[in-house]
């Protein structure tokens, strides 16, 4: 992208316009920056400051920023202004912008701030993801939007159906890419990088950098710039860790307690499994305090209900699973709770990255079962942060231990039939010798 890298302007020309708007003086335009505004940010986060100036020169760049620093304006505003610039070739009715994400919530919320950025600008975005009928992606994509975000399998579904044309991608985002390697998609990404135009700007954003990263950067990308901001090692200030250590069945009157505290106005509980977020769930409910769980299990639109609900403030507590969680951004989320640990020490960041966001306080609270204690020493290592340690007899004394939950019905025992039963019980017939035919 050498030609149009030197017909646009440059962000060193725009900063003497820009003494008040931090904003513009990355190179931001006057109707991104309103847009901006308008979100309500007034301030660019570190990643935003690093990364913004970089990508308007049009060079490939490998960043590295946990969840909750503001990563999604690092690379949505820089390709808007890209986009939208008078002075380049403008395709109208071609994808130009392909972001690539791990999961449905994620790329909803990534489409969702390119409409909030873009509002000012004539550009369409499109989100395409697994959970929805194709038919439904296969209309929309008539049409083909500027900008397209998409989950990797479902748009491999798409283009081998010739539905979607990529053939004039400029701007390519591998937004959490070490996520997307956990959850196998690697070969999805290849495929679909092989296939797009060389000729391209590549931005790969992901916590942590496995080798796997690192070898997808080196064939993919022409001498990127690197950048790296809040490492997955370190949780952000405004956030308070704590944590209970509690018998394993002392959790759920334990996280109870929690919950029923008033001034936790959202909390976001993290299970290990889907059938223990439904568990969890289903036991606050039955403790009278209203909760949802959200996981690959659920149907796109319940997870898009519980999610308009959990912003909304109609849903107070919603219990997930680390990949559920993935785009859940909520504004005022105040609670992460975590029901068990995590095996990885990094998805304890992750977790707690949800609250606590654009500097506003949060508070992370920690369960920790007997047989949890090494996972809570490696997240201590890994961070460096010593969890304080809370006194969990009041926490308990708060709930009633709860009556013992009614066992499962039981598959009644099948009866044999009449003819199988024996003929010496009582109430039994006699089982009657078959009479042989006098014909011969």
């Amino acid at each position: 992208m050498t030609t149009q890298a030197q017909n646009h302007t440059t962000p060193a020309s725009r900063v003497a316009k820009a003494s008040i708007d931090p904003f513009a003086a990355l190179g931001l335009s006057k109707n991104l920056c309103s847009a901006v505004v308008a979100a309500g940010y007034t301030e660019p986060t570190p990643i935003q400051q690093a990364a913004i100036p970089p990508i308007l020169g049009e060079r490939d760049l490998v960043a590295s920023a946990q969840t909750g620093t503001g990563k999604t304006a690092a690379f949505a505003l820089p390709i808007l202004e890209l986009i939208t610039d008078p002075s380049l070739d403008d395709p109208r009715g071609e994808v130009r912008a392909l972001i690539l994400a791990p999961t449905r919530e994620l790329a909803a919320q990534i489409g969702q701030s390119f409409e909030t950025y873009g509002r000012f600008a004539d550009l369409r975005t499109q989100v395409v993801f697994g959970g929805v009928k194709r038919s439904i992606h296969e209309r929309a994509l008539r049409v083909p939007p500027e900008i397209l975000v998409a989950t990797p399998g479902r748009l491999l579904d798409l283009m081998s159906t010739g539905d979607v044309d990529l053939d004039c991608v400029e701007h390519l985002v591998l937004d959490e890419a070490d996520r997307m390697l956990d959850m196998g998609f690697i070969h999805d990404m290849r495929k679909i990088m092989a296939a797009l135009p060389q000729d391209r700007q590549t931005l790969l954003f992901s916590a942590t950098m496995p080798a796997e990263i690192e070898a997808l950067a080196k064939r993919y990308m022409h001498k990127p710039a690197r950048v790296a901001v809040a490492p997955v090692s370190a949780t952000c200030d405004p956030i308070s860790e704590s944590v209970y250590f509690v018998h394993a069945s002392d959790k759920q009157r334990a996280l109870t307690a929690l919950l029923a505290d008033r001034e936790m106005e959202r909390g976001l509980v993290f299970t290990r499994t889907k059938h223990g977020a439904n568990r969890v769930a289903s036991r606050l409910d039955r403790a009278g305090i209203p909760a949802a769980a959200i996981h690959g299990n659920k149907s796109q639109s319940a997870r898009e209900r519980v999610l308009a609900g959990f912003k909304d403030g109609s849903i107070r507590v919603v219990v997930a699973t680390d990949l559920a969680s993935r785009g859940i951004d909520v504004h005022g989320l105040t609670h992460v709770f975590n029901f068990e640990l995590p095996n990885e020490p990094e998805v304890y960041v992750h977790r707690v990255g949800r609250t606590g966001r654009a500097n506003q306080p949060g508070a992370a609270v920690s369960l920790c079962a007997a047989d949890e204690r090494p996972r809570l020493a490696a997240i201590e290592r890994l961070t460096r942060t010593k969890l304080q340690r809370l006194d969990e007899r009041p926490l308990l004394a708060s709930v009633p231990a709860p009556e013992h939950e009614p066992p499962r019905r039981q598959t009644p025992r099948r009866q044999p039939s009449r003819r199988s039963r024996s003929s010496g019980g009582a109430g039994g017939r006699q089982r009657q010798p078959r009479r042989r035919s006098s014909r011969r």
